[in-house]
């Protein structure tokens, strides 16, 4: 979004006689090697490592996520405010689109009446709409994974969901090209992405335009009991500009996921 702005000594009894101390026994090596074993028999189990695959059986996942993505249509709405230094909206672009895929999978999108826009002092890219489009709802898929290096963080409960934490960064900055930085949240047991927090990348900046792009958060759902589908995008950042800071929140809502052909349809509401 470019700105258009850390023994002591025997004891002695009152008669005079000294008071003999008992030689304590010396501890018994074999019951206090049976008392460690049940202690270690009882200490809760370690937490388990992930598969040394983890990155491809997320990515297999992921592509059987996007297989049935495909044949769904959804409904797709973009709030962006542009913030003044009290937190408060000064400029406003929005837009809803229905997006459809062909029986061969090619996209299509079908916009919901005009978008309106009077933001200030942004103006919107094709950087912009590209991230809306494949990167805030980011499906890392075998023939993607290619692209990113991928590190294990730990594990975390993340939605009520016992989850590895993956940081995910471009292995390269291709020209012409958006990828995602960050974190990943993935579910135990089959491997799917429960939630993704970070960037697109690259920032843009030439000697005479900034085109700058915010933090963000995204969130899943399983849709039809098995995959999960993005649901809703936020950011709430200051994008800084060589001329100031400029304040933004981002809202994207994935809703009415509907399978081809199916007669009910799933409204997902904003968190």
């Amino acid at each position: 979004m470019p700105f258009q702005r850390a023994y002591a000594n025997p004891i002695t009894h009152k008669s005079g006689q000294p008071i003999h101390r008992v030689a304590r026994k010396p501890p018994d090596v074999f019951a206090i090697a049976l008392i460690l074993a049940s202690v270690i028999l009882t200490a809760p189990a370690q937490a388990g490592e992930p598969p040394p695959n983890l990155a491809k059986l997320v990515a297999q996942r992921e592509t059987e996520t996007e297989t049935e993505r495909n044949e769904y249509t959804y409904r797709q709405s973009v709030t962006i405010d542009e913030l003044d230094d009290h937190g408060a909206a000064r400029g406003q672009y929005r837009e809803a689109r229905d997006v459809i895929f062909s029986p061969h999978h090619d996209r299509s999108e079908t916009p919901l009446g005009n978008p309106t826009n009077t933001l200030k002092n942004l103006s919107l890219t094709d950087e912009d709409f590209a991230d809306i489009r494949n990167i805030q709802p980011l499906v890392l898929t075998v023939d993607r994974l290619w692209n990113y290096d991928t590190k294990f963080r730990g594990e975390e409960t993340m939605e009520d969901v016992d989850c590895w934490v993956l940081q995910v960064r471009p292995r390269q900055i291709l020209q012409g090209q958006r990828f995602f930085d960050g974190m990943i949240w993935v579910d135990k047991k089959d491997y799917n992405i429960v939630r993704m927090e970070g960037q697109a990348v690259p920032q843009i900046r030439t000697m005479k335009t900034e085109n700058l792009f915010p933090r963000f958060t995204t969130i899943r759902k399983p849709v039809d009991g098995k995959h999960w589908f993005p649901v809703y995008t936020y950011a709430d950042d200051t994008l800084h500009f060589r001329t100031g800071g400029q304040r933004i929140r981002l809202r994207i809502a994935y809703s009415t996921y509907k399978r081809f052909g199916a007669e009910s349809t799933l409204i997902v509401k904003e968190p």
